[in-house]
């Protein structure tokens, strides 16, 4: 029987920096994006993919975030960190609220059109091939982001790194589907989810599919403007 996620942990907790004096005061995720704060975009996305277990990890002006999730959906569940864990650690640090062996992860700093990026893991998902799956963009796509690329996905399958090339074809566009238990083999406390997939690269257990709906990365002041002129599309 294959083992679907049936949970989603969204990332909030970060400090913000890139978008200067705007969060001073206010959490990223809740920097308004045509008129309604940047994390209620992201539910958005999980309510269309049909997903009710919800959990956001918090940190930087946590208080503020709480009261708007709580008022967003009281049932969402929240992973309150003392210290900044990165998305390994968050991840890890939240695994217990979850009821499933599988989960999906989203970023919540993004604005997403003409699809929806959970539906398009969901469909390619299969456990017995692969640990976890990445959501990848064609780097021409991504508005706002400034990256020379992520990955490459080489004509076997396989999802390799950029490495020493100048530019690589796609980005992670900040949404997956993870299997909880690859995490066992990483203490808790403070890593990224890239020292996850480079150990499942070494498998042959991380694959991607690619999104082409349209993308903007909401991480600096600019960002908000480009996200706004999408969605005014």
């Amino acid at each position: 029987m294959r083992v679907k996620p049936e949970g989603i942990m969204i990332f909030a907790a970060g400090r913000g920096t890139r978008m200067g004096a705007l969060t001073t005061h206010v959490p990223k995720p809740l920097i308004q994006v045509s008129g309604r704060p940047l994390i209620d975009h992201a539910l958005d996305l999980v309510r269309d993919a049909g997903i009710s277990e919800v959990v956001v990890n918090t940190h930087t002006h946590a208080e503020q975030l709480h009261s708007h999730l709580s008022t967003a959906d009281p049932n969402i569940r929240i992973s309150h960190e003392t210290e900044l864990l990165d998305t390994g650690g968050g991840l890890k640090n939240a695994a217990a609220l979850f009821g499933g062996e599988c989960v999906f992860t989203l970023n919540a700093d993004m604005v997403w059109r003409n699809g929806n990026p959970l539906k398009t893991l969901a469909a390619a998902w299969n456990d017995e091939e692969m640990d976890a799956l990445l959501c990848l963009l064609p780097r021409e796509k991504a508005t706002g982001h400034k990256s020379p690329g992520d990955f490459f996905l080489e004509p076997d399958g396989r999802i390799t790194r950029r490495g020493d090339a100048e530019h690589a074809d796609y980005i992670y566009c900040g949404a997956q589907i993870i299997r909880l238990s690859v995490l066992d083999g990483f203490e808790p406390g403070v890593f990224s989810l890239n020292a996850v997939w480079d150990h499942l690269i070494e498998r042959g257990r991380l694959k991607a599919v690619v999104h082409y709906g349209n993308w903007v990365d909401v991480g600096t002041p600019e960002g908000i403007g480009l996200a706004e002129l999408e969605i005014a599309r």
